[in-house]
């Protein structure tokens, strides 16, 4: 392994973490795209009580495109998650807002998702772990464009 190029390593090492997490399940009763726009939800609701997004900050946030956004607002719509309102200020920005009666639904899709964390955790170690938080805040706040 030490012939391999340190820029090999890592995406051989990106591409195996990333197929582990997806393919673990830990979005039992929500699809992957579903879990992650309802995590930006919650994290909204955590902070001011509402938890109210726009549609771009959810594709900005999540890096999906627009269509696939809008896919997954609808299936989250039908299955009584949120709900779309329009802005006040301006009729065509269009927000998702969590249902919080149906919060329950997503804490414990949330829930197994926090449990994998945990083993991860316990797999690393807390100091690891927060290397890895750092680490990918670092490379998230890079705005890494290809």
């Amino acid at each position: 392994m030490k012939d391999k190029k340190l820029p090999e390593q890592l995406l051989r090492a990106w591409v195996k973490l990333t197929g582990m997490v997806k393919n673990s399940r830990i979005t039992k009763g929500l699809a992957y795209n579903e879990a992650i726009v309802m995590l930006l939800l919650y994290n909204r609701y955590q902070e001011d009580g509402v938890g109210m997004i726009s549609m771009k900050e959810i594709a900005e946030e999540t890096k999906m495109l627009k269509s696939l956004v809008n896919r997954t607002i609808n299936t989250l719509e039908e299955k009584g998650l949120l709900e779309r309102c329009t802005s006040q200020d301006d009729k065509r920005v269009i927000f998702v807002r969590c249902i919080k009666e149906k919060l329950d639904t997503f804490l414990s899709v949330h829930n197994s998702s926090l449990a994998l964390s945990q083993k991860m955790i316990d797999i690393i170690g807390e100091e690891d772990a927060e290397a890895f938080v750092r680490i990918t805040q670092k490379i998230e706040n890079a705005n890494l464009k290809i």
